[in-house]
């Protein structure tokens, strides 16, 4: 995306000043580099720039073109343009820099151990060596994780409520990813307490594999699918979803936005406001504060969104219960 792009996407958030008399005005304009792990088309990544970037404005007056300048990169799931980014963004010589996505991250951190990063939906950080620990991140580096590896256990046990009748779960994961792993694991520990579940694995490692996994799978009766959160998914969420609307597979994502691209349901953070969260860390390196003192913070919320029309197309009805329940329902 060029910057006039960007001036002319955040114009609207920033038309009216907003006063803060609390925020220390630097005598030079601070710069900002985000590295995002979607393609900039995608409307996902487009909300959650509009929610970093509002949250800087209304909440802490920083102001795009007036007292920060924000240099934006979009990655998608390359992690070859995730490390060449990172190098174009470091060689800007930013202020602090924001990552989305552990892969991201990792790119910065192998340019940089000095600037400070703030990473957003990175999953087990001190797993992949990102931070130290929790409460002390040490080194340049801090911020949020999508989730921890218990939430897994709960799309199962969603998944099993939203199609009573399944007895085949298949686990679509990306191998390469460490956190995916972890998160199959913790979904195998909740499976041995849920009988009648045959619980199996479809890796991705290109589009091919997730056609060829799936089509085998979706070939036998009362199978179901949790989709693990990779970049990868993410890239070809809609192609997934196809596939699995194609078989009357039931499905169940970490994020919402899979629903709202139709499939069946999500279980997770609201990925806009961990992205608003972040532009309080943003802010206050900015004034200042040292990214190894700042703790690693999860999710404070977890959304369970629903969407009728897939549940349709798949001759399910959704339980009353979860219905009512239900942060958000699509219909």
């Amino acid at each position: 995306m060029t910057r006039r792009k960007l001036i002319t996407l955040l114009g609207s958030l920033i038309a009216a000043p907003v006063a803060h008399p609390f925020v220390a005005r630097a005598d030079r304009t601070r710069r900002i580099g985000l590295l995002i792990n979607l393609r900039s088309d995608d409307p996902e990544g487009q909300n959650r720039l509009m929610a970093f970037v509002q949250a800087l404005h209304q909440k802490f007056g920083w102001t795009e073109g007036s007292n920060i300048h924000i240099d934006l990169r979009w990655a998608s799931d390359d992690a070859d343009l995730s490390r060449r980014y990172a190098e174009e963004l470091v060689a800007l010589a930013p202020d602090v820099l924001l990552a989305s996505g552990t892969q991201t991250v990792v790119a910065l951190q192998k340019v940089t151990r000095s600037v400070p990063i703030v990473f957003v939906n990175a999953t087990d950080p001190v797993g992949a060596g990102l931070v130290s620990s929790m409460a002390r991140p040490g080194g340049n580096t801090t911020g949020f994780v999508a989730f921890e590896y218990s939430i897994s256990g709960k799309w199962l046990e969603l998944l099993r409520k939203l199609a009573p009748q399944t007895t085949r779960v298949a686990v679509l994961r990306d191998p390469a990813l460490a956190s995916n792993i972890g998160l199959f694991a913790a979904i195998q520990s909740a499976a041995s307490f849920s009988s009648g579940v045959e619980l199996s694995v479809i890796d991705s490692h290109d589009v091919n594999e997730i056609e060829r996994g799936l089509a085998v799978f979706g070939h036998e009766p009362n199978g179901a699918i949790i989709t693990t959160a990779s970049p990868s998914m993410g890239a070809n969420r809609k192609l997934v979803i196809s596939l699995l609307r194609r078989y009357r597979l039931p499905d169940i994502y970490p994020f919402r936005y899979y629903p709202t691209d139709g499939g069946l349901a999500s279980y997770g953070p609201d990925t806009a406001e961990q992205f608003k969260r972040a532009a309080e860390y943003v802010d206050r390196i900015l004034k200042g504060a040292k990214p190894s003192e700042l703790p690693v913070q999860a999710p404070t919320k977890y959304e369970l969104v629903l969407n009728l029309k897939a549940a349709k197309a798949i001759g399910l009805e959704i339980p009353s219960s979860l219905l009512t329940t239900a942060d958000e329902v699509i219909e």
